[in-house]
């Protein structure tokens, strides 16, 4: 046994390859033994598709309280302040840091150049590779976790976390290949899964994305917050015979111009920031004018644009939309929303702490509170690589302390309730969820679609068999996940930021708090 109690094993383990559990295992190396788990190969992330950046205030006009501003605007109440502070006081040394790492940001006449997305008040968001931001990061992190001997098993599923006497000491998994099971403790347990758009049937989020790392915290007792606020990202491509693939924000900060189907631009009906509108806003514009025109999609227009900075800007947007037949320099870009980011997850506090001891949560798993109800375009890389460090930080104090570090338990916590049997139109699956969570839970809700969709996920978890491979642990993941965003979207009895109900369409000054669950112990 070590001397916190816990059995001698790894001093960290983090389940989670993307941004968030390369960079932890980077920064963890130098403090100990590392072990990261991950079900698919180490590339499989949502990292990969964040194409628009990384926001910080680095530029010469701008500064941590305008960015600070800017963030409580888009968050509608919501943000932490304290935590959104931390964030864009840290910004300018974790953007050195990446530059210290490699990362290869895009310049211009000598000085980082710096993008304007929706949202913002000035440019801000730093880019590598044009809008290949994600995958540059990735790819550098991931082979610098390599050439630090950082442990990595890729297909490797983890299925539970372990708790004795009130405190996680390790982890249960499944190897993919083989089929054994592995059991692994540690005295740091870092919950870096990414999100959850796998819920839903459009998404720009990889199948990977499953909300595993909010049903392991959720199983252990761990609390979960703000699940109701899923961001719906405006402009996902809408292709017929492609995937849904996402058109950055900062299309629309270059000068994009959203268009519905008789070719009229549109978004100044909607909002006075017309096509640089928040990403709630825009999305449910984008709804509202896809039902006013009786058209599945509206078009993105940036053929006005230079054809050399559509190019030089937006390479990967530019050839993928090629490979599928359009030139996005000479037509429109034809577009739908989609879901893209869970700003709810596993709370913490400005530490990365859970309210279980030796457990941390970072990254889209994580709910700090610098999200609140809508995300800030950009914010999500950055709030990565702050809290990440301020985990170690944390982990490195409780590691000569006799008892380690926890947040308290939130006041006035919420149980999942009971529902009655529902009928089952459909067995479980994937698509079914996603078709359900799309229907009843997408970007415009109401009371009478979030009952129907709190029975139907009901019955389906009480007709769930124990999971023993990674599609059945997925599905228990996706049918957990979504019963907590639908019972915490029923709670709210408002229309806040990316939660919007059409039987609650206005801001309620007594719905200016958080909705946390936790589970109970005989569940």
């Amino acid at each position: 046994m070590g001397k916190d109690g816990c059995p001698v094993g790894f001093d960290y383990i983090i389940i989670g390859s993307g941004i968030a559990g390369l960079y932890t295992a980077i920064l963890a190396r130098g403090e100990g033994t590392v072990l990261l788990l991950t079900k698919g190969s180490i590339d499989e992330c949502n990292t990969r598709y964040a194409q628009g950046g990384i926001a910080a205030p680095v530029g010469p006009s701008d500064s941590p309280e305008a960015h600070f501003q800017d963030t409580l605007a888009a968050g509608a109440g919501l943000c932490d302040h304290e935590a959104v502070r931390i964030l864009v006081e840290e910004a300018a040394d974790r953007i050195a840091d990446l530059t210290r790492f490699g990362v290869p940001f895009d310049t211009m006449g000598g000085e980082v150049a710096l993008a304007l997305e929706a949202a913002h008040s000035l440019p801000r968001v730093l880019h590598a590779g044009g809008d290949a931001t994600g995958q540059r990061i990735e790819t550098m992190l991931s082979h610098m976790a390599r050439s630090l001997n950082v442990r990595i098993l890729e297909y490797c599923l983890a299925t539970s976390l372990i708790v004795t006497e009130d405190r996680v000491i390790g982890v249960k998994a499944i190897d993919l290949h083989s089929q054994r099971p592995l059991e692994y403790e540690g005295r740091c347990m870092i919950l870096a899964t990414g999100g959850g758009g796998q819920l839903f049937r459009l998404t720009t989020n990889p199948p990977i994305a499953t909300g595993d790392g909010l049903t392991l915290a959720y199983q252990a007792g761990a609390e979960i917050m703000d699940t109701e606020f899923f961001q719906f990202h405006p402009t996902a491509l809408r292709l017929d015979g492609a995937p849904p693939f996402l058109i950055s924000e900062a299309v629309r900060g270059e000068g994009g111009i959203m268009r519905n189907c008789w070719g009229e631009s549109f978004m100044k009906d909607y909002s006075p920031d017309g096509d640089l509108a928040p990403r709630d806003i825009a999305a449910r514009s984008i709804v509202a004018e896809m039902e006013k025109t009786s058209c599945d999609r509206v078009f993105l227009d940036v053929t006005h644009l230079p054809s050399h900075t559509v190019l030089s800007r937006f390479p990967s947007i530019y050839s993928f939309c090629s490979q599928n037949g359009l030139d996005i320099t000479q037509s429109l870009v034809p577009v739908t929303p989609a879901a893209h980011y869970m700003m709810g997850g596993v709370r913490t506090n400005v530490w990365g702490e859970t309210n279980i001891p030796g457990l941390f949560a970072v990254g889209e798993t994580a709910c700090t509170g610098v999200h609140g109800a809508n995300r800030l375009a950009s914010n999500s890389l950055l709030e990565v690589v702050v809290f990440a460090k301020r985990v170690l930080a944390r982990s490195r104090a409780m590691k000569n302390a006799a008892t380690p570090n926890y947040i308290q338990p939130s006041n006035g916590v919420f149980r999942v309730p009971e529902r009655q049997p529902h009928w089952l139109p459909d067995p479980l699956s994937r698509e079914a969820v996603q078709g359900l969570m799309w229907e009843k839970v997408g970007i415009i809700r109401s009371g009478q679609g979030l009952e129907d969709a709190a029975r139907q996920l009901a019955a389906w978890q009480d007709a769930l068999s124990a999971p023993s491979d990674r599609p059945s642990f997925e599905e228990r993941s996706l049918v957990t996940v979504g019963r907590l965003m639908v019972e915490s979207a029923l709670l709210r009895e408002e229309s806040r930021g990316a939660h919007y109900r059409l039987d609650f369409p206005r801001s309620q000054s007594s719905w200016k708090r958080h909705i946390v669950f936790r589970r109970n112990g005989e569940d």
